[in-house]
């Protein structure tokens, strides 16, 4: 009876193409330990204390260990489990593309709120975009700077993509290694450049659409940088082939539309209203 049943879930489980998930602890935990920093946060906006930062920093450790478990268990699945068939990788690409498109949505609200007060800059603020005495950032400086280097990385990433493609493995490692070093310049040009800044993200609203929309693309960038560092780390291992490679072409797909989104900050929250 107990080889009927095995027969009858194995059959259940690889009959078809689909991968039906092992039981797992690290959605439940990483929800908790997402609620509970959220909650934690909102904490400390109210009443900052000591305690408080502690516990910030341990649920976003525990965090951080939850998310490396995950995905750890994921590169296995499709790595050496066999788990990530070409009907899985299908619906993976297709998630990454929709997590895209919410990224997209999601800097289209911080443009339509610049682009709300900028255009009709309301009496408060003077009648005038920028507010008065706002002295903007030179876009012809570290802005241009961090847009040749940010061009410059989305170039190297493709080269790494052709190169796995071409099971050039060689080439790959090197360029995803130019890749990190660009995004990494860029990240330290941008603290550098905040730590210049003649206003802060409390004057006007100015402020708070610039700083709010360039920040949270730093961090779209760091996340990015992360990103393709794991991919390296993978490549590094042999994890992937000119075949299965879905990994790594998510992260160049983010990493263009980090890309893609500086332009329009280039253009609009530095260029446009500085000439």
């Amino acid at each position: 009876m107990s080889n009927y049943y095995n027969n009858k879930t194995f059959l259940k489980k690889w009959k078809h193409m689909f991968h039906i998930v092992d039981l797992s602890p690290w959605p439940l935990i990483t929800s908790l330990s997402l609620m509970n920093l959220m909650t934690q946060s909102i904490i400390l906006m109210k009443n900052s204390t000591s305690s408080n930062m502690k516990m910030i920093f341990i649920l976003l450790a525990l965090l951080i260990i939850c998310m490396f478990n995950w995905w750890r268990d994921i590169c296995r699945e499709g790595s050496f489990q066999g788990c990530h068939t070409q009907k899985v990788v299908t619906g993976l690409k297709f998630s990454m593309l929709l997590f895209i498109l919410s990224e997209i949505m999601f800097f289209f609200s911080f443009f339509w709120g610049f682009f709300h007060f900028s255009l009709s800059p309301e009496i408060e603020i003077g009648s005038t975009w920028p507010p008065y005495q706002i002295y903007m950032f030179n876009p012809y400086q570290i802005p241009l700077l961090n847009t040749l280097i940010l061009l410059s990385s989305g170039i190297t990433v493709t080269w790494c993509h052709h190169s796995v493609l071409n099971s050039n493995y060689n080439n790959s490692m090197f360029s995803l290694w130019l890749t990190l070093t660009l995004g990494v310049l860029f990240s330290l040009l941008q603290v550098y450049e905040y730590s210049e800044a003649k206003f802060s993200m409390n004057d006007s609203v100015y402020g708070s659409t610039f700083f709010m929309t360039t920040g949270f693309h730093g961090l779209h960038v760091t996340i990015g940088t992360l990103f393709l560092f794991v991919m390296l780390m993978r490549l590094n291992k042999m994890e992937m082939n000119n075949k299965h490679h879905f990994g790594l072409e998510a992260a160049i797909w983010y990493w263009h539309f980090v890309d893609v989104v500086w332009l329009y900050l280039y253009t609009f929250m530095y260029w446009w209203f500085f000439n």
